[in-house]
């Protein structure tokens, strides 16, 4: 069964869909086999793939069971790399799964069928706590929760821990977070070394030792549709993802050939 991680901030632009997009072709790289599933109606993960959103073979369409998940997957140019894209169409979707039944299990569902068949799968969550983040988070087994490295950068995540929570209370007995991840850094800036600082302090051993920094190449990449591994193997951003696809594996015992209890 494969690993089902959900990388979750309600907060906007702290690097989600980069890490999404980054993290999931560090670990395919190293021939692992690796499913990204876009549940943000802005398809960012997707257009970052260099793949354009096709309605009736989207996520949303796999997500309200219209289609099985099988349907909406493209391959990649990473051989062990799957995309099911976005649409934009996901924004009506908080609206029509309100009247559903089990409506935050919907992902859940929809997922099982073809978890054997990866070894992780990432959902790229939407920049809210609605029912798209719920349904990703009661489908996974993990959350990585990119933090930046900049002002505010607490703001709201006690909120998203409270999400979290009551989650693992109510829908995902199993759900842990599987790390936070510092961003954006600037070892010049005195601010990102307090935020790092600060982030240790309050969520210590649960953080990644692996800190992305500042990077023009992570910024650049998804504008030519790839990730950045693709665009400037040799980048800091390039090996700031594959440090972090390193530290996961390694967390997970499969670079240690261990078991994968944690």
């Amino acid at each position: 069964m494969g690993k089902v991680i959900a990388i979750a901030n309600q907060k906007g632009g702290v690097g989600k869909t980069a890490t999404a997009v980054n993290l999931a072709a560090s670990v395919a790289v190293a021939e692992h086999r690796v499913l990204l599933y876009d549940t943000d109606p802005q398809a960012n993960s997707t257009s970052g793939l260099g793949i354009a959103a096709v309605p009736g073979e989207s996520s949303y369409e796999v997500l309200l069971g219209t289609i099985p998940v099988e349907s909406a997957m493209k391959p990649t140019a990473l051989s062990f790399l799957t995309l099911v894209p976005s649409h934009i169409n996901l924004v009506g979707a908080e609206i029509e799964l309100v009247g559903m039944p089990e409506r935050e299990r919907m992902l859940l569902r929809a997922l099982s069928p073809v978890r054997g068949d990866f070894e992780f799968i990432f959902i790229d969550c939407p920049p809210s706590l609605g029912l798209l983040t719920l349904n990703a988070l009661t489908a996974a087994d993990s959350v990585i929760v990119p933090v930046q490295c900049e002002y505010y950068a607490l703001e709201g995540l006690g909120q998203l821990l409270n999400t979290i929570n009551g989650v693992k209370k109510e829908l995902n007995p199993k759900l842990e977070i599987e790390g936070v991840l510092l961003t954006m850094y600037d070892s010049r800036l005195r601010l990102s070394n307090q935020v790092v600082e600060e982030v240790r302090k309050y969520f210590g051993d649960r953080v990644f030792r692996t800190v992305v920094s500042r990077n023009v190449r992570i910024s650049e990449s998804p504008s030519f549709g790839k990730p950045v591994l693709l665009y400037d193997a040799v980048s800091t951003g390039a090996r700031s993802y594959m440090e972090l696809a390193h530290e996961l594996l390694s967390h997970d015992g499969i670079l240690k050939g261990a078991s994968t209890e944690h």
